[in-house]
């Protein structure tokens, strides 16, 4: 275990409640990972356990002592009780890096960037405080570096056709990226497929976001074991983008049979809902294919694909609509209506797994600074709405669903969105 000073630990530093939450759930993250981990030897786990052990009694403090054995057993449940009593669970609570069938949740990854992004605004009001410090306050994230290169030309256009590339193609063959022509800036985020989303030499795409899944195989008491392929985003998974299959014969690959599907949606959010049905996704060589880093398409290609989705929606219904104005000063300008009646709808996408921290977001930044006077969250995440909503209009915002302001601005323009 790697040596922690716990006289100077985070929790009696005065290192903010955010940031003490953010560093629990990351040591848990890589204790949970090595827990899960199968393929890592025996040594290589424990080292991991061992170091984030450290890690998690350095933001407790040593009023608050937690052998290794319960640290270990708490990995399995709600990571709330890992925090400092004196640190309230807020974003973690009822989170579990760990499923029923004892595999990593995936969505650990979501929350501990949304925690860095909140903590990053928060430190940018916070003069000479210790929060601005942190390791994860200094980190540059893959989106902010991607964005910066896609800016450089302060070429709307070439802006444009940059992120409409990495939301539309965030995975493919050498030569379909290369027909892409971006700044070498930009295509540098187009690394090998991980090795989580591999079986052998293959892997298969998403067929909501084409992005590479995760790949996982299970052990029955009976002694079988099984493949399972899904969307690492989890709400693509929802919606069917989850497969079973039977183990192959060596160098075959799977061949994927669909999970159960939820029914397609009644009314406004059938418009932009992804009709799976018979798309099976076909086993493609990992050899000569590259995919966008993780970060890169979480928070462009994930939350691009409504942009996109809306965009091409309101297209259809014969209204004028522009991407990302003003090199990305908010997503998009819509204008519905002529003369008198004409108005302007200025919409912020906001893809978040946490309600609160996309709604601590928005107070940390006073609003949206980019002009944008809705903000939109993606049809699944609707349940996030009314905390959103309640927040935003403290800034003089409005926030709806995507499928909700397509309708209201289709009403306004005198046109049909269903």
């Amino acid at each position: 275990m790697r040596a922690v000073d716990l006289a100077n630990s985070p929790a009696e530093a005065g290192l903010s409640d955010a940031a003490v939450r953010h560093m629990v759930m990351a040591a848990a993250a890589m204790a949970a990972k090595a827990l899960t981990d199968t393929e890592q030897s025996a040594e290589g786990r424990l080292g991991t356990l061992m170091d984030a052990y450290g890690r998690v009694q350095a933001a407790r403090g040593p009023a608050a002592p937690l052998s290794f054995g319960r640290f270990r057993a708490l990995l399995r449940g709600d990571l709330a009780r890992l925090l400092p009593a004196a640190v309230p669970a807020e974003e973690m609570d009822g989170v579990r890096l760990i499923d029923p069938d004892g595999d990593f949740d995936e969505d650990f990854f979501d929350l501990e960037i949304e925690q860095r992004v909140l903590m990053r605004a928060l430190a940018k009001t916070t003069h000479g405080g210790r929060p601005a410090s942190t390791r994860t306050l200094e980190a540059e994230m893959d989106q902010d570096r991607v964005f910066t290169a896609l800016r450089k030309r302060m070429d709307q256009d070439a802006y444009v056709h940059g992120r409409s590339s990495l939301i539309r193609m965030p995975a493919g063959s050498d030569a379909q990226l290369r027909r892409l022509n971006l700044p070498s800036s930009v295509a540098e985020f187009y690394r090998p497929v991980c090795f989580d989303a591999m079986w052998d030499r293959w892997w298969f795409a998403c067929p909501v976001c084409h992005w590479p899944m995760k790949v996982t195989v299970h052990g029955s008491r009976a002694g079988t074991r099984t493949g399972g392929v899904r969307c690492f985003h989890r709400p693509h998974a929802t919606w069917g983008a989850a497969y079973s299959f039977k183990l192959p014969d060596a160098g075959r690959p799977p061949v994927l049979r669909p999970q159960s599907r939820p029914a397609a949606p009644s009314g406004a959010q059938a418009v932009l809902f992804p009709d799976l049905t018979g798309q099976v996704p076909e086993p493609v060589p990992v050899e000569g294919h590259k995919a966008l880093t993780r970060g890169v398409w979480r928070w462009t290609t994930v939350p691009g694909l409504v942009e996109i989705a809306l965009f091409d929606a309101l297209r259809e219904r014969g209204l004028s609509v522009a991407l990302w104005p003003e090199l990305d000063a908010y997503d998009l300008l819509v204008t519905a209506g002529q003369g008198a009646s004409r108005a302007e709808f200025r919409l912020d996408v906001k893809d978040y797994t946490s309600a609160l921290l996309l709604a601590k977001k928005i107070q940390a930044d006073g609003g949206d600074r980019g002009g944008a006077e809705w903000l939109v969250v993606p049809d699944y995440r609707e349940s996030s709405l009314e905390l959103v909503g309640s927040v935003a209009g403290e800034f003089a915002l409005k926030a709806a669903t995507a499928s909700g302001i397509g309708e209201l601005i289709c009403k306004k323009a005198g046109a049909a969105w269903q």
